[in-house]
């Protein structure tokens, strides 16, 4: 392996080894890749044995699985098979290797003295062949079809595709991935801002953004510097999706996906998602390959204002149909390949049945704003509200803040403070703790600018404090419809409160209002401050 997209590649074909003793893997990492740090950190978690590239070169290997044709693969010694380590070959490297021709297809690294050293072409469909066919006819007569191992692993991940949502913390709004490879062509390279400026149009409550980075852009970068690049975006609610694993994690749970020309893509699509076009041009994607096909079927982004036109453009174009010159064998890849490479080691491969494992559910938790720029519409007993990041250009009613977490700036301006409970965590036996009527009046003493001050007790509870209507206990009932419940952030409805009773004269309890964020319209009922909720520690 050169790099840590290889190695990932390499980790999902393994499984046709599964339970067989006769088995015994080892890695090795050849020299020469400008990404080789992240592959060592992820064999290094993963409790791998490796050896020193030297020591691969001194001894025989059964067989030699290869994910990349660049570098000194070709001095191990032993039976060598090449796969490629993504969708199809959609991208050519400008002065790497051949013009114009993808490496995975160039025959400067796929022959060695004029001859192919790969012994086995593992590809992923016949489009893939004859693409080899043309570009280096000597190796195409050792090309098989065996399907995309990772296409069947996001196959297998579809039934858990809500546990997934569960775990990103997604609900009812639509997750929107963005997706970018690496290189001067790609998206994050040339729209560095997009992740920011999407957070700062689309209403927090109706959408949620993720971004999917190729992994040598996380071993060209660092965790630490994209952190540092992409902090406007993390703090509104990004969620940066680690490079093994969770990105097709992602891709399962989107609702549409937003594309350069990497290959990654092809796998949403490949389960029906819609997908945008965010690729401005060049000379890297190559012209006819599944990639190219399907970024000429699908809607383009030009700016982030556009996305919401674009999603609706997108949901009219069938991405299935461009992603299947890309997949063959589909779920059959791991029982193919196992049968290849159990020839190729002269060996009967083991009894059973062989299916390729879900993904697991994702890890990574998007922070949660501290601080809203928040859009209201009050008709009536009904009340909307679209929250955005404090830094949007949006025109907006009120801006809201956590206290104390959202910082002094922001609390001091903003007009609605909160703070929710402790999460049900015991007080120690010598602690001091606010209970929300202490806290709320507490709260409007410190910030002079604050209208309205809520302590938000349960997801379902709030107790407010408005300068002028007083005390008022809070109680949401979550949307329902088809056999699903569906909440509203109680912090969205202190907004709508608040709007509503800076819209009338006077305040008469009980009242019941809704609250409509978009996704869901939730009933909210304000009454007189329960005993209960004025004692409740925070």
């Amino acid at each position: 392996m050169r790099s840590a997209g290889a190695l990932h590649r390499l980790l999902d074909v393994l499984p046709v080894f599964d339970g067989d003793s006769r088995i015994t893997t080892r890695f090795t990492l050849a020299p020469g890749s400008h990404f080789d740090v992240d592959a060592l950190a992820a064999l290094e978690q993963s409790g791998a044995r490796t050896l020193a590239w030297e020591e691969a070169l001194r001894t025989r290997h059964d067989l030699v699985l290869a994910a990349s044709p660049k570098g000194e693969l070709r001095r191990l010694s032993g039976p060598r098979a090449l796969l490629p380590h993504g969708a199809g070959f959609n991208k050519a490297i400008n002065k790497d290797g051949s013009p114009g021709i993808p490496s995975g297809l160039d025959p400067h690294y796929l022959l060695s003295d004029g001859e192919p050293w790969a012994d086995l072409h593992a590809l992923a469909h016949e489009e893939q062949v004859a693409r080899l066919t043309r570009y280096c006819p000597s190796a195409s007569g050792r090309a098989a079809v065996v399907g995309d191992p990772t296409l069947d692993r996001v196959l297998a991940s579809v039934p858990y595709r809500d546990g997934f949502r569960e775990a990103l913390g997604t609900g009812p709004r639509r997750l929107v991935v963005l997706t970018s490879t690496w290189g001067p062509e790609s998206l994050l390279a040339r729209r560095p801002a997009l992740p920011a400026e999407l957070s700062g149009v689309l209403p927090h409550d109706a959408f949620q953004i993720a971004l999917v980075l190729h992994p040598n852009e996380y071993s060209r970068t660092g965790r630490f510097d994209l952190s540092r690049r992409l902090a406007p975006a993390l703090a509104a609610g990004l969620v940066l999706a680690r490079p093994y694993e969770e990105w097709a994690a992602l891709l399962i749970a989107a609702d549409a996906v937003v594309t350069d020309h990497g290959s990654s893509a092809l796998y949403a699509a490949a389960l029906g998602h819609p997908v945008i076009g965010a690729y401005d041009g060049g000379h890297e994607l190559t012209p006819g390959s599944p990639m190219a096909r399907l970024l000429d079927a699908v809607p383009r982004l030009t700016s982030a204002s556009g996305l919401e036109a674009a999603l609706l453009a997108a949901r009219t174009v069938d991405t299935r149909a461009p992603a299947a010159g890309a997949f063959a064998q589909q779920g059959q890849a791991l029982p193919l390949l196992q049968k290849e490479l159990y020839r190729m080691l002269a060996l009967r491969p083991p009894s059973g049945s062989l299916a390729a494992p879900a993904f697991p559910r994702p890890a990574t938790a998007p922070a949660r704003p501290a601080a809203f720029a928040v859009r209201t519409d009050v008709a009536g007993q009904r009340v909307t509200v679209q929250r955005f990041p404090a830094h949007t250009q949006e025109p907006v009613h009120h801006l809201a803040a956590e206290h104390p977490v959202a910082g002094p700036r922001h609390v001091q301006s903003s007009a609605v403070l909160w703070r929710r409970a402790g999460g049900g965590t015991a007080p120690g036996p010598h602690s001091v703790v606010w209970t929300a009527a202490g806290w709320t009046s507490h709260a409007l003493a410190e910030a002079p600018g604050c209208r309205t001050a809520a302590a938000v007790l349960t997801p379902r509870r709030c107790l407010v404090r408005h300068r002028t209507a007083g005390l008022i206990s809070i109680r949401v009932e979550p949307h329902r419809e088809g056999g699903r419940v569906a909440h509203a952030d109680p912090t969205a409805v202190v907004s709508a409160v608040h709007a509503w009773l800076g819209a009338r004269a006077d305040c008469s309890l009980p009242v019941s209002l809704v609250c409509d964020t978009g996704p869901v319209a939730v009933c909210v009922s304000l009454g007189p401050a329960h005993a209960d909720d004025l004692d409740y520690e925070l």
